[in-house]
């Protein structure tokens, strides 16, 4: 224990004795939906959380205050660079301490359990090792800035459907050589200030109450020493939380502690001293960001400020994946393209409106975004580029964005004003205290989205709403509908608001020309809710267009051009948080879009701007296909650089893409009877592929770059594995050398193989370099469940060195003991 330690334990004991117990349990609440309250006669300032992570929003749901939006998780762990993780996560940090956050809401381990993962896109990977790696460069990034984070979501939280109820049933061995795995890495590299528990059970327990994998577990075994905190209303026990193992129970100020445990310590239902163990791990929270008084903060001096737009588009590149790179008749691969080689027709919806993150709680709202079209109309000659739409992914209403300016002015029952807001788009998404300045629940009576349209088409839109209750629809100074939207068959209104919107007037208007809009909505009588939230939407659709004439527009832009790029994608009713996929097609006509014009234009490049895999019906009929993922603010820009070759794909796959879905190996994301049972035990991702014998369409760890590597000599002991490559292209380039085990002749079940380590390597044309990859102890173990630990399993492995899972160039045998 260092000097700064002892003085942090110190004045956490002295904090905590001068606590009654009411203060204690008060402190153990939020005291609204994003801090905990501050304690003056202690020093004790108010503790704020924020949600993440991919950016920094703050307290409100609102742009007056922008976040830098980085690519989504899934690009982050494409990069397959810790080093890279770790920058990130200093840029949030940044960004926290400029809006006053203390801790952050993330990261996200959970596994690529299966590609229908609702929130597959907020996750890393479907390998533990490389979740482990990726999560702790992240969190060793906050943490070096002073900002906390929160592990999540402990664990078992792999799909949407019934995530508040639903009973993961995990085995002993897949649980921790799984699932576990990445929260244990995580602890032991880089000493996480926090973790957050989720809302599902494990095997029975609700996870705010297992005291076995809390207590026993993540602080006993692994030595996790601070806070944990609820996943949003997940805590519902006072005595079982407690005794669980949950510091903190989430949003305030209505929890299961607070008054709720004082008066449990009281009637002898709890012990006060489990109250002071959790208060004691609340305080050494607040001391490691500085906020206790007499206690030195873990980072005095913070790292050097960061360019947000700049680390943005960097990132973005090097998680950007180019899964497939063809000859084109009579030259080389298609990519990079010559910008002063010829024309350039792009194609589609998403090129122009383009989706940089996902949905749900990771949304931020950045200060720009740069779409496929914006970056590439930058980066091409004047008269290169020209634009088409092709297909559009989506033909629902959604919150009303491009071309709308809003605020919300909240009136009282007499209609005077009590406060207005901007608003970032036509979603009211306000919980807790997050409302317009002087606007109260209590004064509320009203609340006007409104403001102006500047079509970017002529013809008919469409105007709805989202939401449930009395709304009143006007454009253009006349009301279009007015009526009251009853609540159906969702289970609750957190679900009608996300749930399927409801168009309510069509109206004819001109391109270029200003009309108002306005939707009043009556505000329900929400004292009672244990959380008070606002939550609806204005929303819009443009003309639409029949698809066959679109994409008959798009086959002729890309007849005309030298090389067509067609930009696919999935849509926030797609993928999001709070339900999972039904299947991994692209929606709409996207599909018949990129085959017309591929038809058409034999040097096509389809771009697949989708956090989760999705079936490329289609690949082997295209020049070149290229995963970005959700890129972030700055994803057109690095698009651009990287279609033109001012910077290399980084990226390798940090999770399998099956050719189709019927063959994913896991499928099964819907409870039966509240109960979703693990079934395919240690066998997910590529270990189930390769059990199966089932070729994926790309393979876990592939990836592409701008230049030729050939792999000249692998050397292995117990330990390392040093392997020495060579640049024989004729550009720079960075390649992702990845180390497999596959046991010669097992003793034990397990998967034929899995990944041990890897390393990135960079090299100019020519040049040979060597990578040196630890072998951790870990890979050569299993949890032997009779024994409830870890056991070495001895004999002869193939050591591979591999450019991806099955693409195995150098082998070696190991013989442990």
């Amino acid at each position: 224990m260092t000097d700064a330690d002892q003085a942090r334990t110190s004045a956490v004991e002295v904090a905590l004795g001068k606590l009654d117990l009411d203060t204690k349990a008060r402190l153990l609440a939020g005291q609204d939906m994003w801090s905990l309250p501050a304690i003056p006669e202690i020093g004790l300032k108010s503790l704020v959380m924020s949600d993440g992570p991919i950016g920094v929003r703050g307290v409100r749901w609102t742009a007056d205050d922008p976040s830098v939006a980085l690519p989504s998780p899934t690009a982050l762990a494409a990069a397959w660079d810790p080093a890279l993780a770790r920058r990130a996560g200093r840029l949030l940090a940044q960004e926290a301490r400029r809006k006053g956050v203390h801790v952050l809401l993330a990261p996200t381990v959970n596994l690529h359990r299966s590609p229908l993962g609702g929130r597959h896109f907020e996750c890393y990977s479907e390998d533990p090792y490389l979740t482990g790696e990726v999560g702790s460069g992240y969190v060793n990034g906050v943490q070096d800035g002073g900002v906390g984070t929160t592990v999540k979501h402990f664990v078992g939280n792999d799909a949407e459907t019934e995530r508040f109820t639903v009973d993961s049933v995990i085995a002993p061995r897949p649980l921790r050589e799984l699932y576990l795995a990445p929260f244990e890495a995580i602890v032991a590299n880089a000493h996480p200030w926090g973790i957050m528990t989720a809302y599902n059970q494990v095997n029975g327990t609700t996870m705010s109450e297992h005291r076995y994998l809390v207590k026993e577990v993540l602080r006993g075994e692994w030595g996790f020493d601070g806070c944990n905190v609820s996943d949003w209303m997940a805590a519902r026990s006072t005595a079982g939380d407690i005794q669980g193992g949950l510091d903190v129970a989430m949003p305030g100020p209505q929890t299961v502690y607070g008054p709720a445990l004082a008066e449990a310590v009281r009637a002898g239902e709890v012990s006060e001293s489990a109250v002071d163990e959790a208060v004691r791990n609340v305080l050494r929270l607040a001391a490691r960001v500085g906020i206790l008084e007499g206690a030195p903060a873990a980072v005095e001096e913070v790292p050097a400020p960061i360019d947000g737009q700049a680390l943005a588009r960097e990132l973005a590149a090097r998680g950007f994946v180019l899964v497939r790179n063809e000859a084109v008749p009579g030259g080389s691969a298609i990519l990079p393209l010559d910008a002063a080689a010829g024309t350039v027709a792009l194609i589609g919806a998403a090129a122009r409106d383009a989706r940089v993150l996902g949905g749900g709680s990771a949304t931020v709202f950045p200060e720009r975004i740069v779409s496929p079209l914006d970056g590439l109309t930058a980066a091409l000659p004047d008269g290169a580029l020209t634009f088409a739409v092709g297909a559009d992914p989506s033909d629902e209403l959604a919150p009303a964005d491009k071309g709308f300016e809003l605020r919300a002015v909240c009136r009282d029952a007499s209609g005077a004003v009590v406060g207005e807001g901007s608003l970032p788009t036509g979603q009211v998404q306000w919980i807790g205290d997050d409302l317009p300045a002087g606007a109260t629940y209590e004064t509320m009576a009203s609340i006007e989205v409104t403001g102006t349209f500047v079509p970017r088409e002529s013809g008919e839109h469409a105007f709805g709403t989202r939401g449930l209750g009395a709304f009143a629809l006007a454009v253009g100074g006349e009301t279009r509908w007015h009526g009251v939207q009853e609540m159906g068959n969702e289970a609750d209104p957190f679900e009608a608001f996300f749930g399927a919107p409801s168009e309510r007037a069509r109206i004819t208007l001109t391109e270029g020309e200003p009309v108002e809009v306005s939707l009043t909505y009556q505000v329900p009588d929400v004292s009672a809710l244990p959380l008070k939230a606002i939550m609806f939407s204005l929303l819009h659709l443009g003309p639409r267009r029949e698809a066959d004439e679109l994409i008959a527009e798009a086959v002729e832009a890309a007849r005309a051009a030298d090389t067509a790029v067609v930009v696919v994608a999935t849509t926030e009713r797609v993928e999001s948080e709070g339900f999972d996929r039904t299947d991994l097609t692209l929606p709409g006509r996207q599909d018949d879009l990129v085959r017309a014009v591929a038809a058409a234009n034999p040097n096509t490049v389809v771009v697949v701007n989708a956090g989760s895999p999705v079936e490329l019906p289609w690949r082997e009929e295209v020049a070149a296909v290229l995963l970005t993922w959700f890129p972030g603010q700055e994803g057109g820009a690095a698009l651009a650089d990287v279609l033109l070759g001012d910077a290399e794909p980084g990226g390798r796959l940090p999770t399998t893409w099956p050719a189709r879905f019927a063959d994913a190996p896991v499928t099964e994301v819907v409870p039966t009877e509240g109960r979703l049972e693990y079934r395919e035990g240690l066998f997910i991702g590529y270990r189930a592929y390769e059990a199966q014998g089932i070729a994926p369409a790309f393979p876990f760890g592939h990836g592409l770059g701008y230049t030729d590597w050939t792999y000249d000599s692998l050397e292995v002991t117990g330990t390392t594995a040093r392997v020495r490559v060579t640049n024989t292209g004729t550009r720079p380039g960075r390649e992702v050398v990845q180390v497999y085990l596959a046991p010669v002749a097992d003793s034990a079940e397990r998967p034929a193989s899995w990944l041990a380590g890897f390393a990135g390597v960079e090299a100019g044309p020519g040049e040979s370099v060597e990578a040196e990859i630890a072998l951790p102890a870990r890979a050569f173990e299993i949890w032997d469940e009779e024994a409830r630990g870890w056991q070495r399993i001895g004999g002869s492995y193939e050591v591979r060195a591999s450019h991806a899972h099955g693409d195995t160039r150098l082998t070696a045998t190991l013989d442990i003991p």
